[in-house]
């Protein structure tokens, strides 16, 4: 099948490859060809079977056959809503843009109601796999019109590893279900963090990448989150090179607002998302505040110098 790509970054590259090639184990076979567009293409896809780059989305729509299928692998927002737009005054009456990127399911709901007035396909594809994901296969959740998604079929089949996507249901439902997963990812990893802060701090020589190595071998807790744990800690045991910086792609945020909107209590989700905002202040100025009024009723203050703390008391505190 021919599928215009747009967006050759690390993700969507690997994508196009595992179209093209298939699975690196041979499990899934490719055979698709791949039309790209992107400013700045993955430079592992040059001279790949099967995968034409081009330096316009005039170019590459006028080398697809119609009906068109253009899968769209922008950051979303701003980006993606600029490629849609443009796309939308370059395809025809039963051509197909199918968004794999993180967009928010009210603005997938409102692309798809625009673009069906120009009789032009729209599928919301909310994909899970990162990196791993020409490996391992793509979990991809997907929105949209079902003569759409059957058309698409063997570009899904191939992405995903067997049993890997399942049309969801309606415009916007594909990128609704991806961020409720989005949600569920942030209080998972922030359990283990706790849990492994914990271990790390205890009065025991523990090794967090054999706990982790042991804990994925018929644990209740085993999970691919967990093997990537263990990946970590044997690199670095105490993650010390590591900024305690971290980021999120706005559908934590996203989730928390749907459950506020359906009166759903998700405590943990939120706690979650706010442990990332807290990441990201290397003042903390309301541990700091307090820390203060702490002294200023009790004398509990600790004051950092260089990397040693001070309490009230004299006592030196390392690290």
């Amino acid at each position: 099948m021919q599928i215009g790509f747009v967006g050759l970054g690390k993700m969507g590259g690997n994508m196009a490859l595992r179209l093209t090639q298939g699975s690196p184990d041979g499990k899934i076979s490719g055979g698709h060809q791949v039309v790209g567009f992107a400013k700045d293409p993955n430079p592992e896809l040059r001279g790949v079977p099967g995968i034409t780059t081009v330096d316009s989305l005039e170019k590459m729509v006028a080398q697809l056959a119609p009906p068109r299928v253009v899968w769209v692998m922008v950051p979303a927002g701003d980006a993606t809503e600029g490629v849609i737009s443009n796309l939308a005054n370059l395809l025809q009456p039963n051509d197909i843009i199918i968004d794999g990127g993180n967009s928010y399911y009210k603005d997938s709901v409102r692309r798809e109601q625009g673009l069906a007035h120009r009789k032009i396909g729209f599928l919301d594809v909310g994909t899970s796999g990162g990196i791993w994901g020409r490996q391992e296969g793509y979990c991809m959740m997907i929105g949209g019109q079902q003569p759409y998604v059957h058309h698409c079929r063997p570009i899904f089949d191939t992405l995903a590893p067997p049993d890997g996507w399942i049309h969801a249901g309606p415009p916007g439902s594909g990128h609704f279900v991806k961020m409720v997963h989005n949600g569920i990812e942030y209080g998972l990893m922030e359990a283990y963090a706790e849990g492994f802060e914990v271990l790390h701090k205890a009065p025991f020589p523990l090794k967090l990448a054999d706990i982790a190595s042991v804990w994925n071998h018929g644990s209740v807790v085993r999970s691919w989150l967990l093997e990537l744990s263990e990946r970590v800690f044997k690199q670095e045991d105490d993650l010390h090179s590591i900024e305690p910086y971290v980021v999120d792609s706005g559908e934590g945020q996203w989730t928390v607002q749907a459950a506020m909107e359906e009166a759903v209590p998700a405590p943990v989700i939120v706690a979650a998302l706010f442990a990332r905002y807290a990441s990201r202040d290397p003042e903390n100025f309301s541990a700091r505040y307090t820390a203060a009024l702490r002294n200023q009723f009790g004398g509990h203050s600790i004051k950092r110098v260089g990397e040693e703390r001070i309490a009230p008391t004299g006592e030196v505190k390392k690290g």
